[in-house]
């Protein structure tokens, strides 16, 4: 596809570099031409240097063969007006970020009267990651498939689990438990484990079911399955905002620490329920002046990677305190993997695996739609679900009998409201609604599954 990526900031980047992996023919537009070509050096992309808002500048950067249109600069209102001009000049799909939380409740206006294909809030998305959770402390991760029924819960097998040991083979016949092990994470390398494979003392597990199997599942395991009932927020932007209001809902209790006073302000007038606190929330003697050792849960929002880290690794040097930390760099994302925190959450990436589901979903519909797309196992598994919509080489046959390429599972089948984790004996049919997990496979349909 050809695409224009308005906006050379983190995000902007953090898009072009995943689309540009997939083969993707980019443009980036920017102000700053100096920004361009440091940023994206190395990548196999184009540049224009121009105002994203202007018609002229668009028409130089090649908008009327543009298929997609991506704005991610500063100002919501510039990615709105880009995107309406990219519409009109160039009738491509189009894509805005837009942060302001007075937009969050009008989404579906500005589409519907913009004509936008799809507006994207980075913040409200981390927020909602960060909020699933800490509603299931002991996740380091949680993706969510069809609707929010069913999930895929990360964890990490401890020296005193009771899963250590186990063989997947055995999870049903002696355990009755109604869940799937779909991927196991030990060292570097990602597995798609079968039934004779024997859980580890360290191994990253991803276990799918519906919320119900998993929260039974972590019950008979002897895992904590309470939420948080109490969580101290570090830096109260939009993110922190977001989740603030999100856990309140949920009955949780929040502590704000935010180091602005105006911030503050804002935040006191729009979360009453909260406690908020303006003081530096990094500093040690802070964290144990209001409370860190009594909660049950942390976030360290503040706009500064190395702050966050630290501050995380802080806690938990001072309590047993569940940390979601965010970091907005992916380019060392190995090396941070490796500090040993409870959960580390990156918005771009977030925000890149929706914007490549959106783009997968235009290239290949033949036969199924792209539902939901997630990056998993610092990008060695990809999570996909998909919508079966016509007959295939897939349909009709058990899976026993599908010559599915190897690193291929198939996790769930919803079928008319029913989830199924599938056996050899079921099949794939019309109507149906599937998850899976892949290890390096180029799958973007569902007859990708197939050698």
């Amino acid at each position: 596809m050809k695409i224009i990526v308005v906006g050379c900031g983190k995000v902007g980047v953090a898009i072009v570099e995943q689309l540009a992996a997939e083969g993707h023919t980019i443009t980036v537009v920017d102000t700053n031409k100096e920004r361009l070509n440091t940023r994206l050096n190395g990548l196999d992309v184009m540049t224009y240097c121009g105002d994203g808002c202007s018609a002229a500048t668009l028409d130089g950067a090649g908008i009327e063969q543009t298929d997609l249109f991506i704005a991610t600069m500063d100002s919501d209102e510039t990615n709105l007006l880009s995107c309406v001009i990219a519409k009109k000049k160039g009738n491509c799909k189009t894509i805005a970020r837009v942060r302001n939380p007075i937009y969050n409740m009008e989404t579906e206006f500005l589409r519907r009267e913009l004509d936008i294909d799809m507006v994207v809030n980075p913040e409200l998305m981390t927020a909602y990651e960060f909020s699933r959770i800490f509603k299931f402390p002991y996740a380091s991760q949680i993706d969510t498939f069809l609707g929010d029924k069913v999930e895929m819960v990360h964890f990490k097998i401890k020296a005193d689990s009771n899963l250590k040991g186990t063989k997947l083979m055995d999870m049903r016949s002696k355990h009755n438990c109604n869940v799937l092990i779909s991927m196991v994470e030990r060292g570097d390398e990602v597995i798609i484990p079968d039934g004779h494979f024997v859980l580890e003392e360290g191994d990253m597990v991803g276990a799918v079911g519906t919320m119900r199997e998993i929260y039974a599942f972590f019950k008979k395991f002897g895992f904590a399955t309470k939420k948080a009932s109490n969580v101290i927020i570090v830096g109260g932007g939009k993110t922190g905002f977001y989740l603030a209001r999100n856990l309140i809902a949920s009955g949780v209790s929040i502590k704000i620490i935010e180091i602005s006073k105006a911030r503050c302000d804002f935040l006191a007038e729009n979360l009453p329920e909260a406690d908020i606190i303006c003081a530096d929330g990094t500093a040690k003697e802070i964290l144990l002046e209001e409370g860190i050792e009594n909660a049950a849960g942390l976030a360290a929002l503040t706009s500064i990677d190395e702050e966050n880290i630290l501050l995380s690794l802080n806690a938990m040097s001072l309590t047993d305190v569940k940390t979601a930390t965010k970091v907005s760099r992916t380019n060392f994302e190995e090396v941070i993997n490796r500090m040993n925190l409870d959960t580390i959450i990156f918005p771009n990436k977030i925000l890149s695996d929706r914007i490549l589901q959106f783009v997968r979903s235009l290239q290949y519909t033949m036969g199924s739609n792209i539902e939901y797309f997630r990056r998993l196992g610092g990008g060695k598994a990809e999570a996909l679900s998909f919508r079966i919509t016509e007959e295939s080489g897939v349909t009709g046959i058990p899976l026993a009998q599908l010559k599915m390429k190897k690193g291929v599972l198939i996790c769930i089948i919803s079928r008319k409201g029913k989830n199924i984790i599938p056996s050899g004996s079921d099949s794939l049919e019309v109507g149906d609604r599937v998850v899976i997990v892949h290890t390096k496979v180029d799958i973007k349909n569902i007859e990708d599954i197939m050698e």
